[in-house]
């Protein structure tokens, strides 16, 4: 081939590529536009609702939220439930805490009374004076003072030599109380002797010694399990935790704390024994 004719093929080969690259672009343009139409009208099915992409996974969407909904309306309903007996728990051990506490303070100021009375009755026999002072004194106290009447008292007549004196009968009462005391503990006297003071009969045996409780032949220390029976009464659990001279502390399954008094358990108002479960 000559020069002539090469050129001649090398400008049909340069026309053959430009026309061929001229047609790649016309595709391209063609593919990105239809590409973009498709895009558009699957945008425009999302925004109106009605593409199955859309669809389907909200429709899964919603059946998780229903199926959350209902077991999250089961769970209130059981918490509120369970805080609604918890409350009358609550309710129940406290008042039942505050029953306890009323019997054992009634049996505590019981108890102190009768002490009382019975330090009262031998103050009463320890002394030598005639009941007229004790009376007078007794009843000076019921009757309301006239202020427009003249204060009058009948006269004391006291044992021995008679004696003019401008102290209160209480007053004198009281230091012929401590005078008689202070001569009993100094040999013998013409006092009268007391008479003998009437012990409570115990029904069982309970004491403390060294922090342990000693009740009808058993031991019990501390954080030992028990039930305690009162008459009339369910008996209870309770876990022991102080044991002191005369009382026992214990705690319920509740969390509330009581004490009982050992002379409580030796009259029978309390009995006590080993929970071995």
């Amino acid at each position: 081939m000559d020069d002539e004719d090469c050129e001649r093929r090398r400008m049909e080969c340069l026309d053959e590529m430009s026309n061929l690259e001229k047609q790649f672009t016309d595709l391209k343009d063609q593919l990105y536009k239809e590409r973009l139409s498709q895009v558009d009208a699957k945008l425009q099915e999302v925004i109106a609702g009605k593409a199955p992409e859309y669809l389907e996974p909200l429709a899964a969407l919603q059946e998780n939220m229903q199926i959350r909904t209902k077991v999250a309306g089961i769970y209130r309903e059981l918490c509120l439930e369970s805080v609604k007996n918890k409350y009358e728990c609550e309710i129940q051990a406290s008042r039942q805490h505050c029953e306890s506490e009323k019997l054992l303070l009634y049996d505590t100021v019981q108890s102190e009374l009768e002490e009382k009375i019975r330090r009262l009755e031998e103050d009463r026999h320890s002394i030598d004076i005639t009941s007229e002072l004790w009376n007078d004194e007794l009843q000076s106290r019921k009757k309301r003072k006239d202020p427009f009447s003249p204060d009058k008292k009948k006269p004391v007549v006291v044992s021995g030599p008679y004696i003019v004196y401008m102290l209160q009968d209480l007053d004198i009462l009281e230091d012929w109380t401590t005078i008689r005391k202070a001569m009993a503990t100094l040999g013998p006297h013409r006092v009268k002797p007391e008479p003998p003071v009437k012990l409570e009969k115990h029904l069982h045996s309970a004491r403390s010694e060294e922090g342990r409780l000693y009740y009808d032949g058993e031991w019990y220390g501390r954080g030992q399990t028990i039930y305690i029976d009162k008459k009339d009464e369910c008996p209870t659990s309770a876990i022991i935790t102080t044991i002191n001279h005369d009382e026992v502390w214990f705690k319920r399954p509740d969390g509330s704390k009581s004490k009982l008094y050992i002379s409580q358990l030796q009259k029978g108002k309390y009995s006590i024994k080993h929970n071995h479960n």
